[in-house]
């Protein structure tokens, strides 16, 4: 008997005499567990304080799959690019739902009827997974969607028999928002909700064998990508959603962080008090905030570099709402959505980015000024990531390189490539003052 095996029989001769068990990780052939926690207003994470630049990378269970859409090779390329550029930290869709006729949604989907899941894609979920681990990195994952882009409340009311949702771009916007108002007020399509995190969060890895629960690449589970009442007297139902939910992940995985998704403020029908309400919840773990300088209308986009100064100033108030939020309910806060167009509002790869640059590195420096002061600012991710892909057309159609920048916008309007250096360059200045 070697040494390691004298050990591990003498601690289960201590078991069996004083019935007291080895610690899980400890000489009993299974790796110690990481997961990032929280102590109050902090993430931990190997036992110091976590901050971390990360990024939107929507689509990487889609490359990571044996079907449709697969492509590891690309998949591979983006988390080394990623991880040389000091992000470690990815928000991710663990699939998405069959869209609407009437928008042009993600395909492939990952669920086209209520629990009928592509096993394909699950599979590029797992190996996701897999390959985050194998580069010490961690993924914050969404569970559903308030936008018809990848299917989200419309899936889920057209299974309750409300019809295909209009298109939420462009000039239907109003007609879905009257349409998604019913999903946080219809229990039935909220229960086919519920199933659905059911299906993922209890999931076992087929690449890993452990269960999601156990995976250390996963940092948190989001409830949905900017769950929206899309109305003032659905607040409460709202809330309500979202607290059953935050309990009910919970009960399956006591290991992993949950959150919203919520944009914030404007999330929450430009409510304070709802928006600290649903996140103080016991069982949501930090406030989140997205930061959309173009979409709501603090800078035009006729004229986005003659505006940057006052999105910056504007999106620096707009944080300065959540940290006292953040500050009231003793809670980290994530600016896990923010972006910022090329010059002029061009989508070639060829215009400058100056002006988002600007953008990025006052987000960066709020993260970083919080980290030297012990305030209440986490981490950030940029959206985000199109990496090696490339826009062919302004509208996204299957077969086409998935970027950052969903099927309903323009391509190229918000996404990183790996061809634009300077805003690399400023990521990795940032990310080094935290990956020490």
């Amino acid at each position: 008997m070697n040494v390691k095996g004298i050990s591990a029989f003498i601690i289960s001769m201590i078991a069996l005499f004083t019935g007291i068990a080895p610690a899980q990780g400890q000489d009993d052939g299974e790796p110690e567990k990481k997961f990032i926690t929280i102590e109050g207003k902090k993430l931990i994470r190997d036992g110091k304080p976590y901050h971390f630049i990360g990024t939107n990378l929507w689509y990487a269970p889609i490359l990571g799959s044996t079907g449709e859409g697969g492509n590891r090779e690309r998949l591979h390329k983006e988390l080394d690019n990623l991880k040389a550029m000091g992000i470690e930290n990815l928000r991710i869709l663990a699939g998405a739902d069959k869209g609407s006729t009437n928008a042009n949604s993600v395909v492939p989907a990952l669920q086209d009827k209520p629990g009928e899941l592509d096993e394909s894609l699950l599979i590029g979920l797992d190996y996701t997974l897999a390959e985050l681990e194998k580069r010490n990195m961690t993924a914050v994952i969404y569970l559903t969607n308030s936008w018809d882009w990848s299917g989200g409340y419309g899936f889920y009311l057209r299974e309750c028999g409300y019809g295909d949702s209009p298109n939420a771009a462009g000039e239907g916007y109003y007609e879905y928002v009257k349409y998604a108002s019913n999903f946080v007020a219809e229990e039935r399509a909220l229960e086919l909700y519920y199933n659905h995190v059911k299906a993922i969060v209890s999931r076992k890895n087929t690449i890993t064998g452990r269960y999601y629960k156990d995976e250390p690449s996963i940092m948190a589970w989001q409830i949905c990508n900017e769950p929206r009442p899309f109305s003032k007297d659905n607040q409460s139902k709202m809330a309500r959603w979202l607290s059953k939910s935050a309990k009910l992940i919970k009960s399956i995985d006591s290991n992993h962080l949950v959150s919203t998704g919520s944009e914030g403020y404007y999330g929450c029908e430009a409510n304070e008090h709802t928006c600290e309400f649903i996140h103080g919840d016991p069982n949501i773990d930090y406030l989140t905030v997205h930061v959309w300088p173009l979409n709501w209308g603090w800078a035009s986009r006729n004229t986005p570099d003659n505006d940057i100064d006052a999105a910056c100033q504007k999106s620096g108030e707009y944080i300065d709402m959540h940290v006292k939020m953040g500050e009231n309910i003793n809670k980290p806060v994530i600016i896990e959505e923010f972006g910022y167009c090329r010059r002029g509002n061009s989508n070639s790869l060829k215009a400058d980015v100056e002006s988002r640059d600007k953008l990025y590195a006052y987000i960066f420096e709020r993260v970083k000024k919080s980290a030297e002061e012990n305030g209440v600012i986490a981490g950030c991710n940029f959206w985000g990531w199109g990496g090696a892909g490339r826009p062919t057309s302004d509208e996204w159609k299957a077969g086409d390189d998935f970027l950052c920048d969903p099927p309903h916008e323009p391509q190229g309007w918000y996404s990183v490539f790996d061809c634009d250096k300077s805003t690399i360059s400023l990521i990795k200045k940032y990310t080094k003052k935290f990956n020490k």
